[in-house]
């Protein structure tokens, strides 16, 4: 016994170490890229017992691989505003990787957009296309570009200068975008109009997130939200907890938060606090989702406005103060890092039982150890916001068969994939004898298909 636990301590070390060596020289090659760094040490971790158990993916130069981006791609992005001065942007697409299908990930417009986080998002969105089961592979693009407070002919202008360059690089058998943060179907329509005119044919399988009318799918715009809490109602039955009674705390006010919460109250729960970027708003006996969402989606208003329904509900002008409510639930939807190590604690002691990310990478590396280390039920984003791209991706189905599903029909194969994530997901950990780390489950299962196809298809 002795022996044997010396040689799997000396194997751990070994693995480590190389693990160590890959991180050391992602930082070296591109040291300005936190938010990549980040990504690619949460994943390292996670498939430490994967590589212990079968070594042949090191032996194969597969991770050394599967942290590089097949391809970068950067341009300016030129445009002319209303009052007739040319604006410039820098636009970006990270085709990650094309292992097990076509590219396929979102377009991001925000100021905060930078190759870094167009690199986090492209490799987790490679892992979480994975676990859909689908044929997809990774990819993530956007520009420095900020939607808010322009014209809507100031955002079709945008559009097409970026879909005027972006063009060259996507097809259906390429690479296909869809929307992402500050891209809905507006701009997929400015987007997909200009391709149309550039190619001279109606490839409507070239990006997804279209509105029904000419293409897009029924469902897509709830599928985000909704797959994180069929995800959500999976890991809560396994630790016998229902969803129906739960309390739960929602950031940001987007389409993911929005329809996380409506499928949440549908389910029987109480969302009781949920924010924007001004605050957030708290109701112990629980918030009208309806209201709130046409506050949102139709009035354009802030959170705040919720108080002309509700003069119960208080309203707090810090935005990450939610986590300081208390709850069973907790769903940071918002944007990357916005729950910290402090607001982890918070939560935890306030008696939290699951935590589920609808955002990318929401939680940092520290918050999301304190949950594991108090025994909080984890989703990870790549599983549990999965659902979008998934729709996406059966978009991308519709369009190929010139069919179009009912929103039922969506929705009924939208449950049956999230529940596949989650036992695949379930199954991977349980190989490992960590049936609680979901983070471990998520990123094994998924790295599993993609290193395998990569195998199979040679040094490439």
């Amino acid at each position: 016994m002795n022996t044997i636990s010396n040689q799997l301590d000396t194997e751990n070390k070994k693995v480590s170490a190389y693990l160590d060596e890959i991180y050391r020289s992602v930082v070296k090659r591109d040291p300005n890229e936190p938010e990549f760094h980040q990504a690619v040490a949460v994943f390292l971790q996670s498939i430490l017992p994967l590589l212990e158990k079968e070594p042949h993916y090191m032996d194969l130069g597969i991770l050394e691989q599967i942290v590089e981006p097949e391809r970068v791609i950067s341009f300016r992005v030129t445009w002319v505003d209303d009052n007739g001065k040319t604006q410039v942007n820098r636009g970006y697409r990270v085709q990650f990787n094309s292992a097990i299908g076509p590219f396929k990930g979102g377009i991001r417009f925000d100021p905060s957009v930078n190759l870094s986080i167009v690199k986090f998002l492209g490799f987790e969105q490679t892992f979480k296309n994975s676990l859909t089961g689908q044929p997809i592979g990774g990819a993530k693009g956007g520009a420095d570009f900020d939607p808010k407070g322009k014209s809507d002919n100031e955002i079709m202008r945008f559009c097409q200068s970026y879909m005027t360059e972006l063009a060259r690089y996507i097809g259906p058998d390429i690479d296909v975008p869809a929307g992402d943060l500050g891209v809905g179907a507006k701009e997929i329509g400015y987007m997909f109009g200009q391709y149309k005119r550039i190619r001279g044919a109606y490839e409507a399988g070239v990006i997804t997130g279209k509105a029904p009318v000419y293409g897009g799918s029924l469902g897509r715009t709830e599928a985000t939200g909704y797959g994180t809490i069929y995800f959500l109602k999976e890991m809560l039955r396994d630790i016998g907890h229902n969803i129906s009674g739960s309390s739960v705390v929602v950031s940001g006010s987007g389409n993911v938060s929005i329809y996380a919460m409506e499928k949440a109250s549908q389910l029987g729960a109480k969302v009781v606090a949920c924010s924007d970027t001004s605050g957030y708003i708290y109701n112990k006996n629980g918030i009208v989702v309806e209201v709130l969402k046409r506050i949102k989606q139709v009035d354009k208003g802030r959170v705040s406005d919720y108080l002309e329904f509700d003069p119960d509900t208080t309203f707090h002008e810090n935005c990450k103060g939610i986590w300081s409510v208390p709850c069973d639930v907790a769903l940071p939807c918002a944007t990357q890092n916005e729950l910290d190590e402090e607001d982890a604690i918070e939560l935890v002691k306030n008696g939290v039982i699951a935590v589920a990310e609808g955002a990318n990478m929401p939680c940092t590396l520290k918050a999301t150890n304190v949950f594991l280390e108090n025994g909080v039920t984890f989703g990870p984003a790549k599983a549990t916001n999965a659902g979008g791209v998934a729709v996406s991706q059966l978009e991308m189905a519709q369009n190929s068969m010139r069919l179009k599903w009912t929103f039922e029909e969506v929705d009924e194969r939208l449950q049956d994939i999230m529940m596949n994530i989650y036992e695949n997901c379930v199954d991977a950990t349980e190989q490992f004898d960590s049936a609680t780390n979901l983070i471990q489950g998520a990123n094994i299962a998924g790295f599993k298909k993609v290193a395998d196809a990569m195998i199979a298809q040679g040094v490439i």
